[in-house]
This record gives C-alpha cells, sequence and structure tokens, in this order.
C-alpha cells in the first residue's frame, strides 16, 4: 500500500514537472525570437472583458479574431507576460520574402517595390522640387534612432497656411504594417499629377490642405538598416507608438520621442479630418477605441463616412476583401479596447475626426500585392478627404468690427466628450462635419452674447456655408 501511494506521488511529480519544463522551454523560445527579430506574437484564448482591459494596459494586443487574441511582444513586455503565466502558443514566423526592394528611384517610384530608406527620403524630396507650387515638404521630427519623420503638404498654395480645412493621412506607426506606406506615397503621386487634367482633383487641392506622412516609425521599418528586413512594430525602444498618446483618463503615459513630436505638430495643425493606416485587418475602426459602452456624439456620422470607405472598395473588389467584423466597419472598443491610441487623442484633445484604416490581413504586404491594394483602395482614399469639402463651413466674426473671433462652436444635446469643435483663433474659420438633418449650433466667446443659429441645414455631399456674426457684451 505504501508503494503504491508512492508510485502515485511520484507520477504526479513528474506530470507537474513535465508541465512546468515545457513552459520554461515555451518562455525561452520565446525570449530567443524576440531577441533575434525584436517582437514575438503569441495568441490566448479569450479572458473576458475585464482581463482584456488589463492586458491591453500592460501589452500591444494585435487583434481579436473570434475566442483568440492575438498579442505582440517587444523586449520591453514580455517579462510582464511570462509573470502572467497564461495558455499561450507562438506564432510561427513567417519571413519577409515579399519584401521586394527597389534597385534605384526610378523602380521605387513604379510603386511595384518598396523603397530603400534613402529612396524613400528621395522620392519625398522629388515631389517638392518636382511641383513647388502645389507641394511642401515639412519634417515633424526625427526618430530615436535619428531618422526623419517628414510629411509633405499639398494644396494651390503650399507654402502658404490659408483659410482652408486641413486634413492628414499618416501610416506605418507600426513598423511591420508597411502597404500603407507605399500607398501614401503613390497617393501623393497620382493627386500631383492629376491636378492638371482632373476637376475632382484641382477641387480638393483647391480648397483643402493636405497632409501625407507616409511612415510615422521609420526606427520600426528600418530596424536593420536602409532597407525593409525584419520591420518590428515598436520603436527603438520596443514601444508600441500606438499605445502611447496622451489618454483621455490616463495621465501616467510618457510619451516616446517620435510621438513627442508628433502631438506638437498635430496640436499646431489641428487637423478637421484624418487617417491612420494600419495592417493585419482589413475594416474601417472608428471611435472610441478606449470606452466600450460609450458612443461618439457623431456616431451616425462615423459610421456613414466608414461605411462609405468600405462600400466604396466593395464595389471593386472580390467578396473577399475589406470584410472583417461589420463587413468592414466597427467601433473600435466594440473589437477590442486600447488605451493610448492616435485615433482617441486626435478626435477627444483635439477635436478632429480621425479613424483607423487597416488595409491588409497580412501585415507586410508583398511587393506583387502592392498594385493591387492601390487599385482597390485609391477610390476610397480620394472620397474620404471629401468629407472635410462637406458640412457646415463658415467664419466667426466680431458684429462690430468684423474681426476673427475665437469661439467654442456646440450643438446642445448632442455634443458629448469633447465632441465640440473651435473657430480659428487668427481668422475665425470653422469647419463642423455633421450628419444630414437640420442643427441649431450655439457659438460661444469670451466677452460676447452667445449666438444660435437654428436650422442650419446638412445635406450629403454639400457644403453648408454661413457668416456668424458675435455681439460683444459690452
Amino acid at each position: 500500500m505504501i508503494r503504491r501511494f508512492s508510485i502515485l506521488i511520484w507520477l504526479f511529480y513528474l506530470s507537474v514537472s513535465g508541465v512546468f519544463g515545457q513552459s520554461i522551454l515555451r518562455d525561452l523560445k520565446l525570449r530567443n525570437e524576440i531577441s533575434d527579430f525584436g517582437q514575438a506574437e503569441v495568441i490566448i484564448p479569450w479572458p473576458g472583458r475585464e482581463s482584456i482591459d488589463i492586458i491591453t494596459r500592460k501589452v500591444s494586443i494585435n487583434s481579436v479574431i473570434g475566442d483568440k487574441v492575438y498579442i505582440s511582444l517587444s523586449p520591453a513586455t514580455v517579462n510582464w507576460f511570462t509573470e502572467q503565466r497564461f495558455s499561450y502558443s507562438i506564432v510561427q514566423r513567417s519571413e519577409t520574402k515579399g519584401i521586394l526592394t527597389a534597385q534605384d528611384l526610378s523602380e521605387a517610384m513604379d510603386w511595384q517595390t518598396y523603397p530603400s530608406y534613402s529612396d524613400y527620403l528621395a522620392i519625398m524630396q522629388n515631389f517638392a522640387a518636382s511641383y513647388p507650387s502645389i507641394c511642401d515638404l515639412d519634417t515633424i521630427g526625427t526618430s530615436i534612432n535619428g531618422r526623419l519623420v517628414i510629411v509633405r503638404k499639398i494644396s494651390d498654395n503650399a507654402k502658404v497656411d490659408e483659410e482652408e480645412p486641413e486634413v492628414f493621412y499618416t501610416s506605418t506607426i507600426h513598423g511591420d504594417e508597411t502597404g500603407g506606406f507605399v500607398l501614401m506615397m503613390r497617393l501623393a503621386d497620382s493627386l500631383l499629377k492629376s491636378y492638371p487634367n482632373s476637376q475632382r482633383i484641382k477641387n480638393m487641392i483647391d480648397n483643402l490642405e493636405i497632409w501625407i506622412n507616409p511612415l510615422a516609425n521609420p526606427d520600426g521599418t528600418y530596424r536593420t538598416g536602409n532597407t525593409i528586413t525584419s520591420p518590428v512594430r515598436y520603436n527603438s525602444k520596443g514601444v508600441d507608438l500606438n499605445r502611447n498618446f496622451p489618454d483621455p483618463l490616463d495621465p501616467s503615459i510618457i510619451p516616446q520621442k517620435e510621438n513627442e513630436e508628433m502631438i506638437r505638430f498635430l496640436r499646431k495643425r489641428r487637423f478637421v479630418l484624418s487617417a491612420n493606416f494600419h495592417a493585419g485587418a482589413e475594416l474601417v475602426n472608428y471611435p472610441w477605441d478606449r470606452w466600450f459602452y460609450k458612443y461618439h456624439a457623431d456616431d451616425s456620422w462615423f459610421i456613414s463616412i466608414s461605411r462609405a470607405y468600405a462600400d466604396t472598395i466593395h464595389k471593386y473588389s472580390a467578396t473577399s476583401y475589406f470584410t472583417d467584423e461589420n463587413n468592414g466597419v466597427t467601433r473600435g472598443a466594440l473589437w477590442y479596447v486600447i488605451y493610448g491610441g492616435r485615433q482617441d487623442f486626435i478626435t477627444w484633445e483635439l477635436q478632429g475626426r480621425e479613424v483607423t484604416i487597416e488595409l491588409d490581413r497580412i501585415k507586410q504586404t508583398p511587393a506583387a500585392q502592392l498594385e493591387l491594394l492601390w487599385y482597390l483602395n485609391r477610390r476610397s482614399l480620394i472620397s474620404y478627404l471629401e468629407n472635410a469639402l462637406y458640412g457646415v463651413h463658415g467664419f466667426v466674426k466680431d458684429a462690430v468690427t468684423s474681426a476673427p473671433v475665437p469661439a467654442k462652436i456646440k450643438i446642445k444635446g448632442h455634443d458629448i466628450d469633447s465632441s465640440h469643435v473651435y473657430s480659428d483663433t487668427l481668422t475665425g474659420a470653422f469647419t463642423r462635419m455633421l450628419y444630414p438633418r437640420f442643427w441649431n449650433i450655439t457659438f460661444s466667446a469670451k466677452g460676447y452674447r452667445d449666438t444660435t443659429i437654428t436650422t442650419v441645414p446638412v445635406t450629403a455631399y454639400q457644403a453648408t456655408n454661413i457668416v456668424v456674426n458675435m455681439t460683444p457684451i459690452a
């Protein structure tokens, strides 16, 4: 009897030690992959929303598909993850064989390959040099390793700040999500070349200031040097830059260098409309990302513009493309919650309107698929920017002197959670994009009586222009 009991104890010990040993070996393999390649992806079972809320604050969730949570780990986050003793599997790493590097600048500008970093800089400079009246080049800042984060401005008077709505496209804040990088360069090329011959493009460029930043995280994309080999999601410190923006309720987030300079740029420009391009899924993701139970005041408007982007793609694509979540559209937190995202920062603090567009389930779009990616998205890219031409536009002025008035513009009973907008402090110009219907809009400013303009009509795909004269209290 004693012998039998001893055998049972020994068998139990072996089984426990075997499981524990397997866990140690798996953790070791995970750490080795991160050491060799800068990151690794793992899958855990869906743990419930309360647990996800904790996990998403500590590590970077890539995606949630069915009952599986895909998590990306960096040297900065792997320790916390392994300490939690999750049941996880490591996603087999796929080599970036489809990332074909252009042999020279000319080949890179055919948009069928990926540029070297030096060719990328040359392409951006070439645009400004070839189209000096409608294209200007600016620097947002530099990465930790000194690479430039650059942006081009396309407008009819590119070197002048005009009283026009400003819009912004930016891509590849996750350095290994590469398709949008080339897509943004090709979009700029197309806009500049089409300006003399296309009335639609001319109308956009004449009436908007279009800013395009193809590469927000150059250290992640060009981690190994001048060409794209083994790119990573993170910056050079292993931080996910799209979890590193000021959060409405979390003051503990300290922005990285790249984000400090991007935030400074965004606060200066205060874009009325923007989009952030990613990969790993195929959909448009709109605010909010951080609140599961909270809707943006303009939720109906966000759904309509997101639906338009996806539905335009569907008219020209195979049925399998851009159909994730609700046939290509989701409210961010309904998919999965994140904190410190750029989309919520712009929409909350700056009263802008930003969405996140996931272009491809394959993170590193193969060079052979870049032409198809452009064909399927080019119409939607242009139509999305045109949303800034619609809604209510105008100027707020002093009724006595006609001087511009910096006013808060709010719709009572509608605007909540920082969904109001402001008129420009220097010009009094404002843009308020709204879902089609009649609106009562109130303008308030220090030293002036509140002014409400009633039954302002908003019609789909049209602009309503008004001038608001505010009466000084004195």
